[in-house]
């Protein structure tokens, strides 16, 4: 099987590097990649917005599974021009990838769907915003409707910072927010491989969203991860499939948009059960990064039935013993602003220790130099006997990395931290 990933971050050098240990996969192919892919798949330099260039490259490397990264460019309707072609994409429609990409969609889709979630009103006024605020009362959350790259949420006490945070985003050109009630309970993260009616979930993870220690800080697109819970409840995974993932494939396929692809379900565990925070329509990044370390069944073989719409014929995933923790390492400003073009020493070495993956996110060349390319830089990702045994790891390879600027928490997959931070004025 050929397989041709779509995206340059962390998440497409994980889903490379898994792919590459597939026996099933004979090549594969990135576009545009990063220089961490680079090592496991071969690079073309295609704009990975442009539907009918990546469905070009596509035929002419007679692929058998294209995999679409990140939430843009399915949004955009990329899965759909390489479909057209005759080409299996794992990756919903960009009529199915309205689940991520407006939020006031995804919740009347989970209301029609009977799914538990947060209580909302969608905004389209300052005035609305703030009878909204009124309502839900403290501590506030509000939304950008549109895609935001992990950065459209604020959760505050201060009622000022949520009225601002709601005209910034109605200013932007999205015209409309959504206010929601808070959900308190830790984050957890569940992704569902779907191809339309049939849907497995992988072993959940918890993502730390902040930049700074103790959940302090602006939002990121994620500073951390680790998996499995071992504090949460063992059947949380097909309670999520029950009571979240099949309800909601099924209102998708009633109106006529199936859903082919990750399903993410970002939920709360709170007093009352888990209740969904968010929906995103791809693997998550980087919380995928750990989950994808215990993977032990192959993962192309996996997302082919997904995109074939034979997923009942494959067996579900199977996860080895052990745990995985993956902590980024960002750049200097991150995430208000970004610093580029900073050598970047120490990856190989962190590379060759045992049980360590240093995945690519915002790298590049120069002069024949490792480079930052802005935002979340690289992630270390360990695997260990345990969450403590491979966070050791984890910290002690990213302890060899160095850049200027660099920015990274010291509190990743830290208990009671990672249990009781979530959702949290995240």
């Amino acid at each position: 099987m050929k397989t041709l990933v779509i995206g340059t971050g962390g998440r497409e050098h994980a889903v490379a590097i898994s792919l590459s240990l597939d026996p099933a996969v004979t090549e594969v192919h990135a576009a545009p990649g990063n220089p961490g892919i680079a090592d496991v798949a071969t690079l073309h330099d295609v704009d990975p917005m442009s539907g009918t260039a990546i469905a070009d490259l596509a035929v002419a490397l007679g692929v058998d599974l294209v995999v679409v990264g990140p939430e843009a460019p399915l949004v955009a309707g990329v899965a759909d021009a390489v479909r057209a072609r005759g080409i299996a994409v794992f990756g919903p429609s960009r009529a199915a990838a309205q689940l991520e990409g407006s939020k006031a969609f995804s919740k009347d889709v989970m209301a029609a769907a009977g799914v538990p979630t947060a209580g909302s009103r969608t905004c389209t006024t300052p005035d609305e915003v703030a009878a909204a605020l009124d309502a839900f009362g403290p501590p506030f959350v509000v939304k950008d409707d549109a895609l935001a790259a992990g950065k459209g949420v604020v959760v505050t006490r201060d009622r000022g910072e949520a009225l601002a945070h709601a005209a910034l985003c109605m200013s932007s050109g999205g015209h409309r927010v959504v206010v929601e009630e808070f959900l308190d309970g830790p984050e957890v993260s569940v992704f569902a491989i779907c191809d339309g009616a049939t849907a497995y979930a992988l072993q959940p993870a918890q993502d730390f969203k902040r930049i700074f220690d103790g959940g302090r800080g602006p939002n990121t697109g994620g500073m951390g991860s680790y998996s499995p819970l071992t504090w949460a409840q063992p059947d949380l995974a097909d309670l999520v499939l029950e009571t979240v993932v099949r309800p909601t494939l099924a209102e998708m396929g009633r109106r006529g948009t199936p859903f082919v692809g990750c399903l993410y379900v970002g939920l709360a565990l709170t007093d009352s059960g888990p209740r969904v925070i968010e929906f995103n329509v791809r693997l998550g990044d980087p919380d995928i990064q750990p989950v994808l370390a215990l993977l032990e069944s192959p993962l192309g073989g996996l997302l082919a039935a997904a995109a074939d719409g034979r997923l009942a014929d494959v067996p579900a995933p199977v996860f080895r013993d052990g745990a995985s923790v993956t902590v980024v390492l960002a750049s200097a400003g991150y995430p208000e602003s970004s610093s580029k073009g900073d050598v970047i020493t120490g990856v190989d070495r962190a590379g060759q220790e045992d049980g360590v993956d240093v995945i690519h996110a915002g790298t590049a060349l120069s002069g024949g130099d490792l480079v930052t390319a802005g935002g979340r830089v690289l992630a270390v990702r360990a695997v260990g006997t345990d969450v403590a045994a491979a966070r050791r790891t984890a910290y002690a390879a990213a302890d060899l990395i160095a850049f200027p600027g660099l920015q990274r928490r010291s509190d990743i997959a830290a208990e009671p931290l990672g249990v009781v931070e979530g959702a949290s004025l995240r």
